[in-house]
C-alpha cells in the first residue's frame, strides 16, 4: 500500500484498505447524505473530521488530487484533497482500486439531500443562482469543468441563498484562460446533465408541478450568460459621466467580484472605452475576513458588514479597525454565546447572525420601530431555531457543547 498525502494523520493506517470499499464494516463508517456517482463513496471519522473516499482509477486520482489542490492554491471554492492511497491488495493478493480522499465540506449537502419534499420553484432558482455562480467564478479562473451538474456540486446556506462548491474535479482542467469554445462546451454539459437530474426529481415527486425539467436546465445557461455579461462587457462611458465607471465597479463589488484594474481606451466619438478587469469573487468574504477574522460566504459576510456598518454609524466610530473589533465584541460574539448547547448544532454561527439579523428587521417591520438585538435573538431561538432540522448532526459533525 502506498499512500500520498497533503495531510500527516497516521489514522490513515487503521482503515481496512485491504477491503473492497463497497465492504468496508459500518464501524469505520459515517451515515451522510450522498448524491449521484459513478463511483463507489463511503464517508469515515478521523481525528474529529469527516472525510469522503472514492474508488477510481490510478491515473485519474493522482490527476484529480493535484487539479484539487491547485484549486484549493487559488482559494476556488471545491472540496480539499487530503490523500490518494494506491497499491492496495486484498489478503489474498488480488488488486484493489486506489482511492481518493477529500475532507468533507461542513454544513453542505448535495442538492437531493436539501429535497426530501417537493422543490419549490424559488428554492430551484437559488440553486441555479448558486450554481451559475460558480461556473462563471470558474471560467473566469480558467478551470474547464467537463462535467458540470448539480450531482457534482456541494451547497451550504448563504443568508437566504446558497454557495455553491464544486466536488468532482476528474474531467477538469485549468488553463491560463478558456476560449468561448470551451465555455460553451461547458455550458451545453452542463445543460443535459441538469436536465437528466431534474427529470429524476420529477419522477421522484420531488419536482413541483410548476417547475418545468427543460425550463430548469435553459435557465441555470441564462442566468450564467447575464452575469457573465456583466461582468465582462465592455462599455462606453462619456467624457463627462466617469462616475459610469465608478458605478459599473460598484455594481460588481455588489456581485461579490474584485476588480483589480480597469482598462480604458477612447473611441472616435469622443468615449472612453471601459472594461474592468474582474480577479475573482469573493469581495465581501475577504473584506469581513480582513475586518474581524470570520470567515464566511459571500451573502453572509454582505450582511455582517452590512450591520458592522450601521454599529459604526450608530457608535460614531470613524477607525474602522476599531469600529470591526468593538462589533465583533459587543455584537457578533454575544448573540453566538447566547444560543444555548443543544442548539449549536443547528446553523453555522455566521448563518445564525445573518438568519437573527433578517429576524430582527421583520420583527421591527410589524412593530413599526426598531426591536433591539435582545428581543430579536430571544425570538429566533424561541420561534425558529427550536424548529429547524439538527444540519450539523446530520452530516456527523461533532461540535463543542461549551
Amino acid at each position: 500500500m502506498r499512500i500520498t498525502s497533503a495531510l500527516v494523520d497516521p489514522a490513515l493506517l487503521d482503515l481496512p484498505w485491504s477491503t473492497p470499499l463497497e465492504q468496508w464494516p459500518a464501524e469505520h463508517l459515517v451515515a451522510l447524505p450522498q448524491g449521484i456517482s459513478r463511483h463507489i463513496v463511503r464517508f469515515v471519522r478521523l481525528g474529529g473530521y469527516v472525510y469522503a473516499v472514492k474508488e477510481t482509477g490510478e491515473r485519474v486520482a493522482e490527476r484529480e488530487y493535484d487539479l484539487l489542490r491547485a484549486l484549493e492554491r487559488i482559494d476556488f471554492p471545491s472540496v480539499e484533497a487530503i490523500a490518494i492511497v494506491a497499491d492496495r491488495q486484498t489478503d489474498d493478493g488480488e488488486p484493489l482500486d486506489p482511492v481518493l480522499i477529500t475532507r468533507h465540506l461542513q454544513f453542505s449537502l448535495p442538492y437531493r439531500a436539501l429535497f426530501s419534499n417537493t422543490l419549490r420553484p424559488e428554492t430551484m432558482n437559488r440553486l441555479l443562482d448558486a450554481l451559475a455562480a460558480l461556473i462563471v467564478r470558474m471560467h473566469l479562473t480558467g478551470f474547464f469543468w467537463g462535467d458540470c451538474s448539480l450531482s457534482n456540486t456541494l451547497f451550504r446556506r448563504d443568508a437566504g441563498a446558497f454557495a455553491a462548491y464544486l466536488v468532482d474535479a476528474e474531467t477538469g482542467a485549468l488553463h491560463p484562460s478558456l476560449s468561448n469554445g470551451q465555455r460553451g462546451e461547458d455550458l451545453e454539459i452542463a445543460r443535459v446533465n441538469i436536465f437528466g437530474e431534474a427529470l429524476d426529481l420529477q419522477a421522484a415527486g420531488l419536482l413541483h408541478e410548476s417547475i418545468d425539467p427543460e425550463v430548469v436546465c435553459e435557465e441555470v445557461v441564462r442566468r450564467y450568460e447575464r452575469l457573465w455579461h456583466e461582468i465582462t462587457y465592455e462599455q462606453q462611458v462619456e467624457r463627462a459621466a466617469r462616475h459610469d465607471i465608478e458605478g459599473r465597479i460598484r455594481r460588481l463589488n455588489e456581485l461579490g467580484f474584485d476588480v483589480a484594474e480597469v482598462a480604458m481606451s477612447t473611441v472616435d466619438n469622443g468615449r472612453y472605452l471601459v472594461r474592468p478587469k474582474v480577479v475573482d469573487a469573493g469581495y465581501h468574504t475577504r473584506r469581513l475576513l480582513r475586518l474581524t477574522g470570520l470567515d464566511a460566504e459571500e451573502n453572509q459576510a454582505r450582511k455582517l458588514l452590512n450591520d458592522l456598518d450601521a454599529y459604526r454609524v450608530e457608535s460614531d466610530l470613524t477607525d474602522e479597525q476599531q469600529a470591526a473589533h468593538r462589533w465583533l465584541t459587543e455584537v457578533f460574539e454575544p448573540v453566538v454565546r447566547a444560543v444555548p448547547a443543544h442548539l449549536r448544532r443547528k446553523l453555522e454561527p455566521q448563518e445564525l447572525f445573518a438568519q437573527i439579523i433578517e429576524h430582527k428587521w421583520l420583527l421591527s417591520e410589524q412593530a413599526g420601530r426598531d426591536v433591539g438585538m435582545r428581543r430579536a435573538v430571544q425570538s429566533y431561538l424561541a420561534d425558529v431555531l427550536v424548529h429547524r432540522p439538527d444540519e450539523q448532526a446530520v452530516l456527523g459533525v461533532e461540535v463543542p457543547t461549551a
